[in-house]
């Protein structure tokens, strides 16, 4: 943990997270420029970190701030807007005795040294979210999602899913089959050598087919991938180390590179969850997959935002304090692996830009897709010392990027694709941005055709809305 300082020198994105964010009812947005398209009706939610201290004291990494989200409704009537904070337990026990009490993914608990090791990790409601036809979950990868009320954003408490019992994880990084419905996730079960639990579930959430798999040691599994009728995990060659926690480190600290150990394939079938292939290739790391389909071979295409090491933990980590230093470039890479082997043939860079938060249109999850759409930084931009400041799309039909060209000092979160309710040959891409020379959050809506251009309508929000992590678009 940190205490809290004030620097001149901080970059503008510092300010968005130099207070904890202030929640708001449902608030009709003012139009500040253009129109809302006539063919975008639904809901953006998004959720992030958006309080990184309590009782003057910082949170250790990006990681571990409490969850808020953030629910923007396109209607006829124009756009309405609320932000509220998951009423997890521990957020409401830290609210209580205003100071933090518990140790998390970057931070250890306060206190005598055996709190880490006697008090649970809170679950920070923190990172994604998935809309459900009666709730919202809002999703932490190392516990079970909170329900919240898919229009007030009310918490409901913690959701089992029907399966989900003695605490089993529900990971943020879930796959959703748009044709068929069936939702797809994973859970990473800690001990001496770790457990991935694979989930499939109906379109209502409810679990109803899960299986475990041992893994070795216990590795970093953010993410994953569908592709046709595959799930593909790639375990990078990052492993815990238990010794510095009981010595008083935190788990993100204690996290090793080791590259001699390659990265791990693993293939399910998705219908029946069972391992197809298994097999090892050379090391990389990421936090994030863009998409995966299978060829007319059926090969396996796999899309990833890859790191060639770790270093984005310690970059993750310095966000908090409003300053970082690290530099770490995670670039568009695509994987050609044979799925009955797991034998990989090709890895091709795509693009020698950063590549994160990607996003592939709802509709083409699992299947391919001509586009894909991602944060990155303008050209010039110092990585080492900003947070993403642009948006793009990369056309792999065509081999061509296309990018926001904004102001300095402007600050895009993730691009959430969403399908025009009228045209499906229609994408809008909506992002929350950061103005840090006002000190003020925006919602702005682009042509998907048009990133380079200005935006079709920017919406003003009533305070300001943290950096964050994912989100969803819940059509009309």
């Amino acid at each position: 943990m940190y205490t809290i300082s004030k620097e001149s020198t901080k970059k503008a994105w510092a300010g968005a997270i130099a207070e904890p964010a202030k929640e708001f009812p449902l608030t009709q947005l003012p139009i500040i420029s253009g129109k809302i398209p006539d063919g975008l009706r639904g809901k953006l939610y998004r959720n992030g970190p958006a309080r990184l201290e309590r009782g003057g004291r910082r949170m250790g990494h990006w990681f571990d701030g409490d969850g808020a989200i953030l629910s923007v409704n396109f209607t006829d009537a124009g756009a309405t807007a609320v932000y509220r904070y998951v009423q997890t337990t521990g957020y409401k026990q830290e609210a209580a005795a205003d100071k933090l009490l518990y140790g998390n993914y970057g931070m250890t608990a306060p206190g005598a040294f055996w709190n880490q090791l006697l008090k649970p990790v809170k679950n920070a409601a923190n990172t994604s979210v998935i809309a459900l036809p009666d709730k919202l979950l809002a999703l932490w990868e190392a516990g079970r999602p909170h329900a919240l009320d898919l229009q007030t954003l009310e918490t409901w408490g913690e959701d089992d899913l029907g399966e989900l019992n003695k605490g089993l994880p529900y990971s943020a990084h879930y796959k959703r089959d748009d044709q068929t419905g069936e939702i797809f996730n994973f859970g990473i079960i800690p001990g001496l050598n770790a457990k991935l639990n694979i989930y499939r579930s109906d379109a209502t959430g409810k679990i109803i087919q899960q299986t475990t798999y041992p893994l070795d040691g216990i590795p970093t599994v953010h993410d994953f991938v569908l592709a046709g009728q595959y799930l593909v995990f790639c375990i990078p060659p990052v492993r815990l180390n238990f010794f510095p926690v009981l010595l008083g480190s935190s788990f993100g600290d204690a996290l090793e590179w080791k590259p001699q150990l390659g990265t791990q394939i693993l293939v399910f079938d998705r219908q029946t969850l069972s391992l197809v292939s298994r097999s090892e290739t050379k090391p990389w790391f990421q936090w994030h997959f863009v998409n995966g389909h299978l060829d007319a071979s059926g090969s396996a295409i796999i899309d990833i935002a890859c790191y060639e090491d770790f270093q984005t933990n310690q970059y993750l980590k310095e966000v908090p304090t409003g300053k970082t230093h690290t530099s770490a470039q995670s670039t568009l890479t695509r994987v050609h692996l044979q799925p009955q082997t797991g034998k990989v043939t090709s890895i091709e860079q795509i693009l020698d830009r950063h590549c994160e938060f990607p996003k592939v249109p709802d509709q083409n999850v699992g299947q391919a897709s001509r586009y894909t759409y991602f944060s990155s930084f303008s050209k010039g931009t110092d990585i080492s010392q900003e947070l993403v400041n642009a948006i793009a799309r990369f056309d792999f039909q065509t081999q061509t990027l296309v990018e926001t060209n904004l102001k300095p000092n402007f600050y895009p979160s993730e691009p959430q694709p969403a399908q025009d309710a009228q045209n499906p040959q229609q994408n809008w891409v909506i992002t929350v941005v950061y103005d840090g020379n006002s000190h003020s959050s925006e919602v702005w809506v682009f042509d998907s055709d048009r990133l380079d251009a200005e935006p079709v309508c920017k919406l003003g929000l009533p305070s300001v809305i943290p950096h964050g992590f994912h989100g969803t678009w819940n059509p009309a």
